[in-house]
This record gives structure tokens, sequence and C-alpha cells, in this order.
């Protein structure tokens, strides 16, 4: 096989980044014909690390100008990114509160190195690919990712930690600006894909009091069984309900606060590694939680979830209850009236233009390719297992596959440039105590 760019490209499009170090090599002789364009600090920017990001973006298929103005405009503006990543990076260099450690930079550099090698029939022709993108050997490639995936991690956690402190809080664009941003763009958006509307009441049957008894009674005791030397993930493959995670061995991966429900996650931030929670109670069921590693603003953890048992009659229980609601609003009743009363909170009460294909399969199999707006039969979602529960859906549209208009991305359009905004306010004030030469 042959990849369309190399596997320089095919490594940065699956890591995200531009590189930091690129050679031009001239006829026989390997002589250096490179020239810088910038310099940030005391860091030069080359041309050809211009050209390989220019490069990058045709093998992702976009249209790139076939004018040599428009080329050189294009060049300043990847030039522009590229000096914007150099400031950030080396701003995140000073906050000695900020830390990459090794591990988590190889994790990333074995995962990318395996996604590649996938790409290729056999080795030999993964190294023919190596050398033809201008590595002299993998040791050298692992170096420049591991190099790279440090750049973006540091990035990323300076961006974040700004964000937490309030140090970069969105400014809101004009509607000029938006209009501007979406004309500019328009070229590139996608397809707007099929979707539906609904709005929809959760009923989740509860557990009775007993069967709760016996969930914290059995986590308890895994809570006893981990601290004294049981292996983890062989507990929580034995045990947990969490399908996501079991056979993982309960490994959840980093996150950051918001990502779990408050309780876990109050938890898990306050705990050191390679200990043992007691029992955590959240409306999923009982947790026994291990934090493996921490970052600021980060964990990565594992956990054993049991779920109390829901019993065939609370089910019943529920699935009449959803009747009744389902038969009161086809009679007339005020949908928000039964939602305050019913729904559970845990749950999304409205769906607006969610893209089809995202449908979950219990929803996708009851409603189909309805497009009738009206109340639909009582779903029943995840039979079976411990999130079972019934869903009374009402459909509000179904749109097909088309094109985008202004309002339809507004909001998106208003979020990312209010980021962007703060962003580029803050890299302006990086500017002003940062040396920086732009030479093209």
């Amino acid at each position: 096989m042959t990849l369309r760019s190399g596997l320089r490209s095919v490594a940065l499009l699956l890591l995200g980044t531009v590189p930091g170090v690129i050679r031009a090599q001239g006829g026989a002789s390997g002589q250096i014909v490179d020239r810088i364009v910038a310099v940030v600090g005391t860091t030069p920017i080359t041309a050809s690390q211009v050209e390989e990001q220019l490069a990058l973006m045709q093998s992702e298929g976009q249209q790139l100008p076939s004018d040599s103005a428009g080329r050189a405009a294009l060049r300043r503006q990847i030039l522009t990114q590229m000096v914007e990543d150099e400031l950030l990076v080396q701003q995140a260099q000073r906050d000695t509160n900020l830390k990459v450690t090794d591990r988590e930079v190889q994790d990333q550099v074995e995962q990318t190195v395996q996604n590649v090698r996938k790409q290729f029939t056999s080795g030999a022709e993964f190294q023919s690919q190596l050398r033809a993108a201008g590595f002299g050997s993998e040791e050298e490639w692992r170096r420049w990712l591991a190099d790279n995936q440090r750049r973006s991690i540091l990035r990323d956690r300076l961006l974040d930690e700004l964000r937490q402190k309030g140090k970069l809080r969105p400014i809101p664009p004009s509607e000029a600006q938006m209009r501007t941003f979406w004309e500019q763009n328009r070229g590139q958006q996608s397809k707007r894909p099929a979707s539906v509307s609904f709005r929809q009441i959760v009923i989740t049957p509860k557990p009775d009091s007993a069967a709760k008894a016996r969930a914290r009674q059995l986590a308890e005791s895994l809570v006893v069984v981990l601290r004294g030397g049981a292996d983890f993930a062989d507990v929580a493959r034995r045990f947990s309900s969490d399908s996501g995670s079991r056979e993982a061995g309960g490994e959840l991966g980093w996150f950051r606060r918001g990502r779990m429900v408050k309780e876990f996650e109050d938890v898990a931030f306050r705990m050191r590694p390679g200990e043992i929670s007691g029992v955590v109670e959240t409306e999923f069921g009982y947790h026994v939680i291990q934090v493996e590693r921490v970052q600021p603003a980060e964990v990565e953890a594992r956990h054993v979830l049991i779920a109390p048992v829901i019993s065939a009659a609370q089910l019943a229980l529920a699935r009449r209850l959803a009747d009744s609601v389902h038969d009161a609003l086809a009679g007339g009743a005020s949908f928000d009236s039964l939602a305050r009363r019913y729904h559970d909170p845990n749950e999304p009460k409205l769906a607006d233009a969610l893209p089809a294909s995202q449908l979950p399969p219990d929803y996708l199999k009851a409603i189909g390719k309805e497009s009738v707006p009206g109340l639909k039969p009582v779903i029943a979602v995840a039979e079976g297992t411990a999130r079972a529960r019934f869903v009374v859906l009402e459909l509000i549209r179904r749109l097909p596959e088309g094109e985008f208009a202004f309002e339809d991305v507004k909001d998106r359009i208003r979020d990312a440039l209010s980021q962007r905004l703060a962003e580029q306010h803050y890299l302006d004030l990086l500017r002003r105590t940062t040396y920086v030469d732009i030479r093209l």
C-alpha cells in the first residue's frame, strides 16, 4: 500500500499537531536547503515546516488556492498559526505547575505507532515508508512523535488552566464577525446530516430498599477485599455492573471535572494514586474507586459499579406509569406538567436536530424513518439491563440531509468565535513580552 502523504501526514492526522522539526534535503548531497521564516523567542520556524503543513492540508482533502498570490496568503496564515502555537508552548514550559510525564507521552506514542502500523501489510513496507518520509529509523520517528505529543499536551493544559482560572473568558463576537466567519468557511461546511427533533418523558424504574441494601452490602465487602490487596481489574471484571468499563478491568481513563457525576468526581479528585475509596453512592448505584494517576486538573481512575437489581415488579410499575403518561398526553394533558412530575432529571428532555445516525438503537427501532410529528408508542430502552427505562416520545420534526443555513450553525459559530477571540487576546498579551520576528 501507499499512503497519500506518507507516514508524516498519517502521524500528524492522528496527533493533530504541527511538526516541530523538519528537514529539507537537496539532491544526493543531503545538504540542508531550508530557511528561517520566523523566530519566536529563540526558536526558529523554517520554510519546510510551513510547506509540510500545506501538504498536510492537501492530504486531508482541503482545496488549496491554485494561484501564487493565494498560496502565499495561505502560507502566511499557516505561519501565523505556527507562531501562535509556539507562543503557547513556550508559556506552558514557563509554568512550573504544568507537568507532562514521560509515561503519558509514551502511551500516546505507542497508540499512534500501533494505529499507523495497522495501515501496512508488512514490516518491510512500514520501514520503507518511514525512509520515504525522511526518518532514518523507527526510533527517530518515535522521538519526533514524542516531542510533538508533549508540546500538544502542554499547550492544551495551559489553555485548560487559563479557562479554569477565569483568565480566558469568552469574548462575544458581533453579528458581522459571525457572518464573515460563515461566508469565509461555507465552502468547507459538510452536509447537514438527516436529523430528528423530539421531546421525551423518561420513566426510570426505581430499585426497592431491599435491593439497594444488598447492593451497598456487596460494595462494602468489595472495599474490604480490595484494601486487602485483591487485584482491582479482576474484581471489576467479575462484579462490576458497568458494561462500558467492566471488560477493561473498570478502567475509565483520564477525566477532568464535569465529565463524571458530582458525587463520583468529588471523591476521585480528593484521592491519592493507588488509594481505594469507600463506597460512593450515585444515581447509577454504588461505586468503589481506585485512582491510578493524578495530573493538574485531571485524574486517571478505575471503578467497580454495583447497581441495585431492579425487580420485575418495579419494572412493571414503571411500564404502567409510562403507559398512563402516554395516554394522558394523547388525551390533551400538558407535556411540561407531566414532565415536571415524572421525567427522570438525569435524562435530556429535549433533543434538537439530533443526527439520525446518533439515535440510540431502541429509539431507531421504535420510530424508524417515521416523519409525521406527534406522540409515538412507548419505547422500552435497555431492557434486561440495570439501565432499563421507558420513554414517552413526541416527534417534533425530521429533516433530510441538506445544506446548513447560517441560522443552523449560528450558535456554534458564536461559541467557537468567542473562544477564539479570548485566545487571540491572550496571544496578543504574550506577543508583548516575547520576541517575535516574522520574515515571510
